[in-house]
């Protein structure tokens, strides 16, 4: 039975001179006494202070810049604050507050055993039940539970809280349950907020084991409140119906309480899986008493077997990204099924089977969803122990942590979903930590055997780790910068990670891919209806808006986004085709609003779609069976060969017999240039399956061309494609005309304009002018994470964005985006600061700048100077001996010598000449 405490209480918030007792009577007198709805937090309902830049926060800057530039003074000012480290709180408190209200216990509830259940809580909460103290719980993750006994009197009540924000214990400011980079530093209390009324004698633990292979389970529970030997009677309902016979066991005081019992399911009892998330129970009752409780279960084990995971014995591939605790419009995770049963569909659409929660663990309600929804989950005690704090040096931390951990196995253990633990995230402490953490996850694995443990996540590889996560296995490595894979290497679809995977013995899941960033989304501040606001996404518009490019913010975001699904499927794609890996996790499916602000997600903060892709087409990626091709190169010559070894990545429910995998090339008008089909194919679950080699003789394909590689699953939706390019086996040359070619500005180059004719300029990167950050470092990736807080990691910039239509581009096939064919392109280039020109003026190949600087940057622009016409391009066509630069080139100069070359925009030579530096 239960009493819903949910209403309006009266609040107080807490001096830090007073003392509990001064505290407790202002409750009753104080004139600062207000109302206040829990459940809820101070800060949603303005209660707090206007937030100032000394906070305090939680959180890492990285890069203090924001707090000495003179552009950002009013920004800085109180009341007129905006952040761009993380979303802006309306209101800022830390510290205690204190909520009081009445209540009534009813006769009916005489000699029974009451309790507080505060579900969940931020941070510590202290209850007095009229005048006497009910004790402390610092938990973050599980419901804080407060014992009034057995002996309250029916009648009126007052209850007391007081719960403490703050920075209580270090577990690393920038972990995701405390830190103001996402959630916030909020003070409350969520969920459910009630007296909890039971007998006297009860149910008070309840462990399911599952025993896949028996079909049967082991019951582990606890009597709590008996003085003498009591029976508890357990029996299963399957698919609703009572299965097998009851089982009355006995339970002695002196065992303290507890019962262990075997109960039969029958083998029709059907396993959980993301295949068929089917859920069963277990019923136990207390003779006598009254008492029953109910746990949910599903029919599960997830093992190992060398470097593979097995679910029920099968195969497991985890498909993952990660959950931040981000939750902007009310700065707490939801605490009801529905919500996070939406989150899961959306994950799930998205061809995802898990989700790490990051340094974080969920309410009850994410299990709940995540077990109907047949979603994996990796759960972390809370802590990100690095930056502010270290483990296994007997700080405070590690006590909590390990508290923390019980805590969580005791109140979440059950959930089917619940298949993946770590004490956290990269932790800090060398080898103290990694002694501290090895001692963690053998305590873990002989409590609870019904998940697997690693110590955290990224690092340490200990052995006693039952999976490593870690980022060694991506294509971006953190300050990497423009050595890294996608930046230095030609596109190709052949790399894996098989040489790291075939050292270890335990499953392998990659840590943290991707991180590739598109340009903020700036036109939905709306949806910000709750008290964190989006003042950072203010500071970008307004920058973009100063250098007069507003208008384009829509557009940087779709060619941003379009490189940005590139790099995530090549990312994903590199994971899937290498043999023996377990698993991976992006970072991220969403946007992360905070550390300096990282648009990484293919969706908004709020699960929602950017626009630039929908989930059909990621689940052609991503999914449980994908199609994959081993390309040496997606560049080609008229009259080269095209060999493709296909593969299918099949971690499905059934193995498939007899497939007919069929493969097409097409051309951008859908038409079919070549095909063919491998019939009679057997696919067996649970791992990486050879078809066969496609050989496409490309002599005779007309040049030049960007070509769809498609390879599909007769009589299914698996399908996957890959671009390619074929150009002629030499460039065309445009004819010879009075048209000047020099590689930098000069005075010839300025009497040339001068007398009416056109010059095709094309500057190399060494002579262009920077600014105060210096060069544009350009990369073939956008932005990997953000600038801000990587130190000004290169790439600097977005991808690039152009009109297809564009007459320049009559023989250079190309989208309005990067892509892969343009490797070869920005390999040669520098990007153009074209700040000083006429805001009219829109290069004909845009670079979209670090949201942050927002500069009209360019790697081509026409322009009319005087009676003359000017091509500027910071493409280096010297040295290119690819044949996309070669197209590239002779597209753009044939543009530059025909009649259509009229430019609009009239350029001063010296605005032109400050783009370059001295020659």
């Amino acid at each position: 039975m239960e009493l819903s405490l949910a209403g309006v209480w009266r609040g107080r918030l807490g001096r830090r001179d007073e003392d509990d007792a001064s505290a407790l009577a202002a409750l009753e007198a104080s004139p600062d006494v207000f109302r206040v709805e829990l459940p809820g937090s101070l800060q949603q309902q303005g209660i707090g202070d206007p937030p100032t830049i000394e906070g305090p926060w939680i959180g890492t800057f990285f890069d203090r810049t924001f707090f000495d530039v003179p552009e950002h003074a009013d920004d800085r000012e109180p009341g007129r604050l905006r952040l761009p480290f993380w979303l802006t709180p309306t209101v800022r408190f830390s510290g205690a507050a204190w909520y009081r209200r009445t209540f009534e216990v009813p006769a009916e509830w005489d000699g029974m055993r009451l309790a507080v259940e505060l579900e969940r809580v931020h941070w510590r909460s202290t209850v007095w039940l009229d005048d006497r103290l009910l004790g402390t719980c610092d938990s973050l993750s599980v419901p804080h539970v407060h014992e009034i006994g057995e002996h309250c009197a029916a009648g009126t009540h007052v209850l007391t809280l007081r719960i403490e924000n703050g920075l209580l214990i270090d577990l690393g400011v920038n972990s995701h349950s405390i830190s103001d980079n996402t959630q916030g530093d909020w003070n409350g209390a969520v969920g459910r907020i009630q007296i909890v009324a039971t007998p006297s004698v009860r149910i008070g633990k309840l462990d399911v084991f599952p025993d896949v292979t028996r079909r049967r389970v082991h019951v582990r529970g606890r009597v709590d409140g008996a003085d003498e030997s009591v029976r508890v009677s357990l029996h299963a309902l399957i698919d609703g119906e009572s299965m097998g016979p009851r089982v009355v066991v006995h339970t002695e005081v002196g065992a303290k309480g507890e019962f262990h019992a075997e109960l039969e399911l029958g083998r029709e009892a059907r396993t959980w899986s993301e295949f068929s998330p089917i859920l069963h129970r277990v019923v136990a009752e207390v003779e006598g008493s009254g008492h029953r409780r109910e746990v949910e279960f599903g029919l599960r084990e997830i093992t190992t077997e060398g470097r593979r995971m097995l679910m029920n014995g099968q195969p497991l591939f985890l498909r993952g990204a990660l959950e931040c605790c981000i939750f902007p419009r009310t700065g707490y995770p939801p605490t009801d099924v529905d919500s996070w049963l939406e989150i899961m569909d959306v994950v799930r659409a998205h061809g995802l089977n898990h989700l790490r929660f990051h340094s974080w663990c969920p309410p009850e309600a994410a299990f709940v969803a995540a077990d109907r929804a047949g979603v994996y989950l990796q759960i972390e005690a809370g802590s990100w122990p690095n930056q502010s704090t270290v483990l296994g040096q007997g700080r405070p931390v590690d006590a909590w942590l390990e508290a923390e951990s019980r805590r969580i196995l005791d109140t979440y253990g059950n959930h089917a979903s619940f298949v993946l633990m770590a004490a956290g995230n990269e932790p800090g402490g060398g080898h103290s930590a990694d002694t501290w953490l090895a001692g963690w996850t053998e305590r873990r694995r002989q409590e609870d055997s019904r998940r697997l443990y690693t110590a955290t996540a990224c690092w340490p590889l200990l052995p006693t780790n039952q999976f490593h996560v870690t980022s060694d296995l991506r294509t971006h490595q953190w300050l990497a910068g423009l050595k890294s894979r996608l930046n230095a290497l030609p596109p190709e679809t052949r790399t894996d990670y098989r040489s790291y995977v075939e050292t270890r013995d335990v499953p392998i899941v990659t840590h943290e891919i991707g991180q590739w960033c598109a340009y903020p989304r700036l036109d939905d501040t709306d949806s910000y209806i709750g008290h964190l606001k989006p003042r950072n996404l203010e500071l970008f518009r307004e920058k973009l808006a100063a250098n007069h490019m507003d208008d384009q913010a829509s557009a940087f975001l779709a060619a941003s986004g379009r490189l940005q699904v590139l790099c995530y499927k090549e990312e994903i794609e590199s994971a899937l085709r290498t043999p023996g890996l377990a698993g991976f996790q992006l970072l991220d499916l969403r946007d992360f609003p905070g550390q300096g602000t990282a648009p990484v997600g293919v969706l908004d903060v709020f699960w929602r779609s950017k626009g630039y892709l929908e989930a059909g087409e990621m689940r052609r990626f991503c999914g449980s069976i994908v199609p994959l091709v081993r390309l040496e190169r997606r560049v080609f010559e008229a009259g080269d060969l095209l060999v493709a070894e296909v593969e299918i990545a099949h971690f499905g429910a059934e193995d498939l017999s007899d497939a007919v995998v069929r493969w097409k090339l097409v051309d951008d008008a859908c038409s079919v240039v070549r095909e063919g089909v491998f019939g009679a194919v057997s696919l067996a679950a649970g791992g990486l399956r050879r078809v066969d080699r496609i050989l496409v003789d490309l002599e005779g394909v007309s040049t030049p061309a960007r070509l769809k590689l498609v390879v599909g699953i007769d009589g299914t939706a698996i399908e996957n494609d890959w671009s390619v390019w074929v150009y002629p086996d030499s460039g065309d040359t445009p004819a010879e005309t009075r048209v000047m070619r020099a590689a930098g500005w000069n005075a010839r180059v300025e009497e040339t304009l001068a007398r009416g004719d056109t010059v095709v300029l094309t500057v190399p990167s060494l002579k262009l002018r920077g600014d105060a950050r210096g060069q544009v470092q350009l990369g073939f990736t956008p932005i990997f994470w953000n600038t801000w807080c990587t130190a000004g990691q290169a790439p600097h910039t977005l991808g690039v964005l152009c009109d297809p239509a564009h007459p320049a581009f009559a023989s250079f096939p190309t989208d309005g985006h990067t892509d892969w064919q343009w490797w070869y392109v920005i390999r040669n280039s520098g990007a153009m600061i074209l700040d000083r020109l006429p805001p009219s003026l829109r290069p004909i190949v845009q670079v979209v700048d670090d949201w942050n600087s927002a500069r009209r940057l360019g790697l081509v622009f026409e322009a009319r100077v005087g009676k003359g016409r000017v091509l500027v391009s910071s493409i280096d066509f010297r040295f290119a001996t690819d044949p996309v630069c070669r197209q590239l080139q002779a597209s753009l100069e044939s543009y530059a010598t025909s009649p259509v070359f009229d430019p609009e925009v009239e350029v001063d030579p010296a605005c032109l000449r400050t783009l370059f530096v001295d020659t």
